[in-house]
C-alpha cells in the first residue's frame, strides 16, 4: 500500500513559527512614514518591521557617570573661555599655567569617556 501524501505546507519547526503579536500605536506622521517605506521596499508591513528589528542597532543610554563627565567637560569649556578672555586682557604668560592645568583635566575626562566611565 502506498503512503498517501498530505497536502499543504510542511509544518514549521518550533522556532520558525511566528506566534507573537505586538500592537504599536503610531501618530499620523509615523504611520505615513511607515506606509511610504513599506511601499518603497515592496514588502508587507510585518516583514518590513521584522527587517528593521534585525538590522537596527540601538545604543544604550549614557550612564550617570558618563553624564557627569560630560557636564564636567562643559564646565571646563566655560573655564577655558574665561582663561582665554583673561589671557587677552592681561597677557598670555599669566594664563599659561591655568590653561595647562585645565588641559590635563580635560584629557583625563576625555580618557574616562572613551573608556565608558571606567577608571583604568
Amino acid at each position: 500500500m502506498e503512503k498517501k501524501k498530505s497536502g499543504g505546507r510542511p509544518i514549521k519547526k518550533l522556532g520558525e513559527k511566528k506566534k507573537y503579536l505586538i500592537t504599536v500605536k503610531l501618530d499620523t506622521g509615523e504611520y505615513i512614514s511607515l506606509k511610504t517605506k513599506v511601499k518603497m521596499a515592496g514588502i508587507c508591513r510585518s516583514e518590513f518591521i521584522r527587517q528593521c528589528l534585525l538590522g537596527s542597532v540601538i545604543l544604550p543610554r549614557l550612564t550617570p557617570e558618563l553624564n557627569d563627565y560630560i557636564r564636567k567637560l562643559s564646565g571646563m569649556g566655560n573655564n577655558l573661555n574665561q582663561i582665554a578672555r583673561k589671557a587677552n586682557a592681561e597677557g598670555y604668560s599669566n594664563a599659561r599655567n591655568e590653561c595647562l592645568l585645565l588641559l590635563k583635566q580635560i584629557d583625563k575626562i576625555i580618557g574616562l569617556i572613551e573608556n565608558d566611565g571606567k577608571n583604568s
